[in-house]
C-alpha cells in the first residue's frame, strides 16, 4: 500500500481516499524533527499498533502489535534510537504509545525515514485517530 496526502485534508492510499487532518505548518519536502509539518510524498505503510484493553486486534494483511505501558517512541535527536520504538527509557526524549486519550488506540506507522534513519529528518510519523480533524504535530489523523 502506499499513502500520498493529496491536499491538506485528504489521505489517498492505492484508490481511496479519505477525510484527514495533517501537521500544524502543512506538508513538507523538507520536514525536519519538531517543525509540525506532515512529510510531503508517497510513502509505504508499517506495522498496525493497536490497545487491547481497548478494542479488538485489526483484521488486516499488516503486521500488529499490543501497544504495552513500557513502549515509547523515540524522537530525541541526540540518541542512537532515534525514530525507532523503544521500552520506557527516562533519558530521551520521546513519544508515549500507550497514551489515556484515544489517539493511538489505533495507528499505523508510516515508513518515513524509518529505514535508513537521517537524525532530525523527522519521527514519529504515524496515521493516528482523530475526532475532531485538530491539525498534528506532524501525523496524519482520520476518524
Amino acid at each position: 500500500m502506499i499513502i500520498e496526502i493529496k491536499n491538506n485534508d485528504t489521505l489517498i492510499i492505492d484508490d481511496f481516499a479519505f477525510k484527514c487532518c495533517i501537521g500544524k505548518k502543512g506538508s513538507k519536502k523538507s520536514k525536519i524533527e519538531g517543525d509540525f509539518s506532515t512529510p510531503k510524498g508517497k510513502f509505504s505503510l508499517g506495522d498496525i499498533f493497536w490497545r487491547s484493553d481497548r478494542n479488538l486486534m485489526p483484521e488486516t494483511e499488516l503486521s500488529c502489535h499490543n501497544i504495552r505501558e513500557d513502549m515509547i517512541w523515540c524522537n530525541d535527536i541526540n540518541s542512537k534510537h532515534y525514530n525507532k520504538l523503544i521500552k520506557n527509557n527516562l533519558n530521551v526524549r520521546s513519544e508515549k504509545m500507550f497514551r489515556k486519550d484515544y489517539k493511538y488506540d489505533y495507528l499505523i506507522v508510516i515508513n518515513y525515514n524509518t529505514k535508513k534513519v537521517i537524525k532530525k529528518k523527522g519521527s514519529a510519523i504515524f496515521i493516528h485517530i482523530t475526532k475532531n480533524y485538530k491539525p498534528t504535530a506532524g501525523c496524519i489523523a482520520v476518524t
